[in-house]
């Protein structure tokens, strides 16, 4: 059987690139990274200036290879950590930003005064051109010290034989300047009403580029908000108890695993573990995004960072650190925040060809109104209005920006998405196909009924059946084991153990040959069935699971076992459905049973009897038909499942295997997950869209406009200063556009 590939790589490791300054750069880093043997997958995150990474090669290779492309990286050790030294690290270099922008924006405005006034100093005459020669120094010194990192980021992209958001604007900004100061020097070059310098135009873009820029770091940072509530909830420190019973306060970064902790009414759990003593309420709504209190006793698993409700207890801590099911959550939601979906591909492919295109949209401006016979001055204007105005950044940042916060939107409400892919493909779902047991059902199992033929008892057939299935990890051999443990029933040895996939399972007891399994395996082991089948068949239609057992084949009994159905199953597959939603039932379990439970929650089409392998089969038969399918299960049965579909959905209790095969983990363990995923792609997905058409349209109209397209008709010649605002103003916009996301509500539907 083959099975579509997902989720090639988890990431490796992430680094955090340096001196990247547009989309454009994205392309030229992971094509870089691409060309080096053992990276599998390179995503950059232009949003966050990081990177994943996975695949052999180590982390010294792939910083080698970005460094050589142009661009500086360095390693993430830590992610939470780096999380709070990068927030340092922005802040400051914002203000750095801040203040050059003030700077250069203070002189010129001033300038841009002085050239209007009409006492202005006249460059017909010397006494002016040394004044505005002074100037222009000022000016240059100015430009250095504002825009010094945007010329230093053109000049390391030439050398790379590249061409980046710096080349468009220091191109511009520069030739303003060499242009004034030629005119300063030679002003005969030009006739008097052409006569006028652009060193104001020069320092005010530079102004408006560095403003842009800290205002879009300061907007970029809101964008982790869901990330850094998550860090924030974590305890800081916890009551250690010692062998002597003493209690103390230790930082939470001491805790070893195996340490005995006390845990009082309103605490937070500090790290994962297990109840040792006592009981509780622990509201977990923080990972569930469930707001009812789950009661916690001896033996129960807790997590750290929910919060202790009501009672007081001792815990033993299992998992520490980065193993904490916070930490491990916070990782994959950063991770999964690099990542693509494939509308993103789109932009990525515009941006690598954008600057270059801009460069000679440019040139073809000045060649125009050259011929056409403007001035000197004019068409520099003409130009440089082009090169400022054009914005990559707002084509870049128009999906990562989206997906950042959509993923930590999608984390408050329990559902961990882990790649671009999954969040993007969630909301074109049209069938969704639902594992039975523990998807729809509870996965809790009860014995509720035991029949008997002439010759067996029900203690009998129970303690066979009980012993059989202490080899077993399916759901409903719990539930027999479970049954006999309540009647004080010892197991007996079985030998020879084997599992029939689809069946049930036999082994050798006392010498015997015992089978319990449904209706195929009696057949196949030519087991008489007739006596029992009336019955077997109600039991079925009623919804429950009837077991048959054979002792050397002859049949012994029937043990009946009820899933119950949970209470949320209903309702959120009737909204599935209102969707538009094809809802689809998917079971290893007889067709009686299958078809009782579907009718209860309301479901039509059953795939039933269906073994591990040929549940991937029924999807891939559901995407021959054009449907794009999605698929929710817990089991290691329904891992090639999860794998074969478009998206798949792992309910959180499940085993690891399901998981990882999932594109979406919904730690609630509930199908109001899904509609939760379903809602948080779509808006998502709208969002995306919303900045790349503004940022399409924005580029499509501004470049024409400051061409000069419209000035044969209205007289309109954009003013290069405007033309910088704009530019600022875009990448600006699409960042507060995604922010918007941080708003939204499943229940209000408010994006």
């Amino acid at each position: 059987m083959t099975m579509k590939a997902k989720n090639v790589s988890a990431p490796r490791y992430q680094l955090k690139l340096a001196n990247v300054s547009c989309a454009s750069c994205v392309k030229s880093i992971e094509s870089a990274l691409y060309a080096v043997a053992g990276i599998e997958q390179a995503q950059v995150n232009f949003a966050a200036r990081t990177i994943s990474i996975s695949g052999s090669a180590d982390p010294k290779t792939a910083i080698k290879a970005i460094q050589q492309a142009g661009y500086e990286a360095s390693l993430i050790q830590d992610d939470i950590l780096s999380d709070k030294m990068n927030d340092k690290v922005e802040l400051k270099h914002m203000r750095t930003l801040l203040y050059k922008a003030l700077i250069a924006g203070i002189l010129g405005v001033g300038l841009f005064i002085l050239s209007w006034l009409p006492w202005q100093f006249s460059l017909s005459t010397l006494t002016g051109q040394i004044i505005w020669g002074v100037l222009g120094i000022i000016s240059l010194m100015t430009i250095l010290y504002a825009g010094g990192h945007l010329y230093r980021g053109a000049w390391n992209a030439f050398r790379h034989h590249l061409a980046t958001m710096d080349t468009l604007i220091t191109i511009g900004t520069g030739a303003a300047w060499i242009y004034s100061m030629v005119i300063v020097f030679w002003p005969t070059l030009v006739p008097d009403a052409a006569r006028h310098v652009y060193f104001e135009a020069a320092l005010i873009i530079i102004a408006l580029v560095d403003l842009g820029a800290a205002l879009e770091i300061r907007a970029r940072g809101k964008t982790s908000e869901a990330i850094k509530r998550l860090i924030g909830l974590q305890a800081k420190t916890a009551r250690r108890v010692d062998d002597n019973g003493d209690e103390q306060d230790i930082p939470i970064e001491a805790l070893q695993v195996g340490d005995i902790l006390r845990v009082r009414p309103g605490e937070k759990i500090p790290v994962d573990g297990i109840v040792i003593d006592g009981h509780s309420s622990i509201d977990e709504s923080m990972l569930t995004g469930e707001p009812m209190p789950v009661s916690k006793k001896n033996n129960d698993q807790v997590f750290g960072s929910t919060l202790n409700k009501t009672g007081s207890f001792l815990m033993q801590a299992t998992k520490v650190g980065k193993e904490t099911m916070l930490s491990q959550i916070i990782q994959l939601v950063q991770h999964a925040q690099s990542t693509k979906p494939p509308i993103a591909k789109l932009a990525d492919s515009v941006s690598g060809y954008f600057v270059p295109t801009v460069l000679i949209l440019a040139v073809i401006t000045a060649v125009i109104w050259f011929n056409v016979g403007f001035s000197a001055g004019f068409i520099l204007v003409a130009s440089m209005t082009v090169l400022i105005i054009a914005c990559p950044c707002a084509l870049g940042l128009a999906a990562p920006i989206s997906v950042m916060v959509g993923m930590g939107k999608a984390a408050e409400y329990g559902v961990l998405i882990r790649n671009g892919e999954g969040l993007q493909r969630a909301g074109e779902l049209t069938t969704l196909v639902l594992d039975k047991t523990g998807t729809i059902t509870k996965g809790q199992p009860e014995v509720v009924k035991i029949i008997t033929t002439t010759h067996f008892n029900e203690l009998t057939i129970l303690q066979y059946a009980a012993s059989i299935e202490q080899f077993s990890e399916h759901p409903l051999a719990q539930a027999i084991i479970d049954y006999a443990k309540k009647q004080s029933m010892n197991l007996l040895s079985a030998a020879n153990f084997n599992a029939i996939t689809g069946q049930g399972v036999f082994a050798n007891i006392d010498g015997k040959k015992v089978l319990l399994g449904n209706e195929r395996l009696m057949i196949e082991n030519h087991v008489n069935i007739d006596i029992l089948l009336v019955q077997s068949n109600k039991l079925a239609s009623l919804g429950q699971t009837p077991m048959f057992i054979a002792i050397d084949n002859q049949l012994a009994g029937i043990i009946s076992v009820a899933d119950p159905i949970k209470e949320d199953s209903k309702p959120a597959i009737t909204k599935l459905k209102n969707l538009g939603i094809q809802v689809v039932m998917i079971t290893g379990d007889n067709q009686k049973t299958a078809q009782a439970v579907a009718k209860q929650v309301g479901i039509k089409q059953v795939f039933a009897e269906v073994l591990p392998e040929d549940k991937a089969n029924h999807i891939k038969k559901l995407q021959s038909k054009k449907s794009i399918v999605g698929m929710v299960g817990d089991g290691i049965n329904d891992a090639p499942a999860l794998a074969q579909a478009d998206v798949g959905f792992a309910i959180g209790a499940g085993t690891d295997i399901a998981i990882e095969s999932a594109d979406i983990t919904l730690i609630s363990n509930s199908l109001q997950g899904v509609l939760n995923a379903i809602a948080i792609s779509k808006v998502t997905l709208r969002n995306i869209k919303q900045n790349l058409f503004g940022a399409f349209i924005y580029n499509s109209v501004g470049i024409p406009v400051a061409a000069g397209i419209l000035y044969p008709v209205l007289g309109l010649l954009l003013n290069p200063m405007i033309a910088g605002f704009a530019m600022a103003a875009s990448s600006l916009t699409v960042v507060s556009n995604a922010n918007r996301l941080r708003l939204f509500s499943i229940k209000g539907q408010k994006s």
